[in-house]
């Protein structure tokens, strides 16, 4: 399995800015997984009804920065680490 590539991220997350592929590109994470964690994001629980365990290690990473990702398309503000309820 080769770890992801501009191209496979661009393709694959038409919306990404370059901060974010960086950041996608980072967690050192496979197409496959890449692959995971948007079907996480997608509907998780079809997954979970297969037993399939939760996002952890790099899908869970990747899910993080898709769910951001999403956020800010959507006109929500991230939730920061310092902010309260976190």
């Amino acid at each position: 399995m080769t770890r992801l590539s501009r191209d496979d991220v661009v393709k694959a997350v038409d919306r990404a800015d370059d901060v974010t592929i960086a950041q996608i590109i980072g967690t050192g994470a496979t197409a496959e997984e890449l692959a995971e964690a948007q079907a996480w994001l997608a509907n998780d629980e079809p997954m979970i009804n297969d037993l399939r365990p939760l996002a952890q290690g790099r899908v869970r990473e990747l899910v993080d920065i898709l769910s951001e990702l999403e956020e800010e398309e959507d006109g929500v503000e991230p939730r920061s680490a310092s902010a309260p309820g976190n």
